[in-house]
């Protein structure tokens, strides 16, 4: 029966009952009363409180009540009967605007996109830039290789570190740290370059300290703020931070070298982090139990559906090395970068060399693939929370989705040698790296799944192994052009995608393995 029924019908009581024990504990009760009245302002919102005491006379409560409901009937009497008279505490959530019921979750999420867009925009601005700087210094190529590496030095240092430090004092003091110390690197570096060689190769590396801590910390933080059945979204979500930053690097380098000089890459590209940074102090926490403005629901669901608790003190090598689960993370992390980095590294000289493409007039071609793999990412993170959801273990998601991620980018790179047109050759090694990105929501989601305290270590590990691939890979190429030929080159890496498919599937598992 509504309120407003029960308000005028002969079954509300006439008189207070006959005995109530008082030897309860207090009891509230309180709900809000909405009664519609014919008045300038519109509907009214009333409370009704009333507490059972110890010792309290329940006349006097009842008493109270009545007068109360006395004088609703005659308001209500003015109102519209058509409209429902009582509602819960939850109808005041329709005053909060919307921006303020947005996820907080999901806050933290677009932030840490935000950090990688930066984080590959400051990577590839280089790669940009050494065309005018070695022109205006005169570097040989030896000397840009040089320089081009120096920045992996540094990024190969704070792998592991990073994520110690992250699972230890929490994920948002790491990234943030992260962000400031590679703008202000990227900053300095037209200063260091006038300086001298030296200090540039410093400057590069310690730009790698910077960015080898953000994934690790990122892991860390979303491990924390993330539900098991939304996290392959979240991390696509941010993974593709770090290919759409790459074409916006791409894209709008070459205007402002041509605009305003190399220098002001550099200066502009760093200082945005500056404002990335105030709205990350203002906004994030490592965890939700730390933030004060989380709204108790949204609280709950992931308090209840995060694994991860409190930051560890130590870390337990021994036991994290003897789990066959973690060694397929560093295989099969391995084996992915080797063949990612040559695609991403090597790809110009490929276009250049084999399909005879002028890349100064072919800006599409050059952002092609980060475009693919930023769709391709953000929709194998669709597809893996839709089977999460729908009952299928994480284990089989995550084989599935890596093994898209391996067995994918192995078919098309076979391919290559039999197409006769430079079209079909671009669109193979854009589908190559679009199934490649479905990795974002296998091996790169696995951290979380199988150690959820440990998860930005685990990355550390995991992705010391995948730069050491890139480093490696990278070289091996160039000795494998000068003795063969590209199709030997892209043997290597899908003997390597097959190697890391069988791993996957003997040993990882979706299920937690270290508390």
């Amino acid at each position: 029966m509504s309120f407003r029924a029960l308000l005028f019908s002969s079954n509300f009581p006439k008189s207070p009952p006959e005995t109530i024990s008082t030897r309860t504990k207090p009891n509230p009760t309180r709900c809000l009363i909405r009664a519609p009245v014919n008045s300038p302002h519109g509907c009214r919102l009333f409370r009704l409180s009333a507490t059972e005491g110890r010792r309290r006379s329940s006349g006097k409560v009842y008493a109270d009540v009545r007068e109360i409901a006395d004088s609703l009937r005659e308001l209500v009497k003015f109102g519209d009967s058509s409209n429902d008279a009582v509602s819960s505490e939850d109808d005041l959530d329709s005053a909060v605007p919307w921006w303020e019921q947005f996820p907080k979750r999901w806050v933290i999420v677009i932030l840490c996109f935000s950090a990688f867009l930066l984080c590959n925009m400051d990577r590839v601005n280089m790669s940009i830039a050494i065309l005018p700087m070695s022109a205006e210094f005169n570097w040989n190529p030896a000397t840009v290789g040089l320089i081009q590496s120096s920045f992996f030095w540094g990024y190969l240092l704070t792998q592991i570190a990073g994520g110690i430090w992250a699972d230890t004092v929490g994920g948002k003091t790491v990234l943030g740290f992260g962000v400031v110390w590679w703008s202000i690197a990227t900053a300095l570096t037209p200063v260091a370059a006038k300086l001298g060689l030296p200090f540039l190769l410093v400057v590069r590396a310690f730009m790698g300290i910077g960015e080898g801590v953000a994934m690790p910390a990122m892991n860390n933080i979303l491990s924390k703020w993330v539900p098991v059945a939304e996290r392959s979204r979240s991390l696509a979500l941010v993974y593709s931070g770090m290919y759409l930053g790459s074409v916006t690097g791409l894209a709008f380098s070459p205007f402002l070298i041509h605009q305003f000089g190399w220098p002001s890459v550099f200066y502009s590209f760093g200082s945005l982090g500056t404002v990335w940074f105030a709205l990350w102090l203002n906004k994030a926490y490592s965890s939700p139990i730390e933030d004060p403005e989380l709204l108790p629901q949204e609280k709950k669901l992931i308090v209840t559906n995060c694994i991860s608790k409190q930051p560890v003190k130590t870390i337990p090598w021994k036991l994290i090395l003897s789990k066959p689960p973690v060694w397929a993370l560093i295989v099969s992390h391995f084996c992915h970068n080797w063949g990612t980095f040559i695609l991403l590294t090597w790809m110009p000289t490929y276009y250049h060399q084999v399909l005879k493409f002028n890349l100064t007039d072919s800006g599409l071609i050059c952002v092609l693939p980060w475009l693919t793999m930023a769709f391709s990412a953000n929709l194998g993170g669709w597809i893996a929370d839709t089977l999460v959801s729908k009952g299928l273990s994480v284990t089989t998601v995550r084989k599935i989705m890596q093994s898209i991620g391996f067995l994918g980018p192995a078919f098309f790179l076979t391919q290559l040698s039999h197409v006769n047109s430079p079209a079909m050759a671009v669109l193979c090694m854009a589908c190559s790296q679009g199934t490649d990105a479905f990795s974002q929501s296998g091996l790169y989601s696995n951290h979380q799944d199988i150690a959820p305290r440990y998860s930005g270590v685990l990355l550390g590990l995991s992705n010391t192994a995948g730069v050491l691939a890139g480093v490696f890979g990278t070289a091996a190429t160039g000795y494998i052009l000068q003795h063969g030929s590209w199709d030997n080159v892209f043997e290597v890496s899908v003997g390597l995608y097959l190697v890391g498919t069988v791993v996957w599937n003997l040993f990882s598992t979706g299920e937690k393995i270290l508390d």
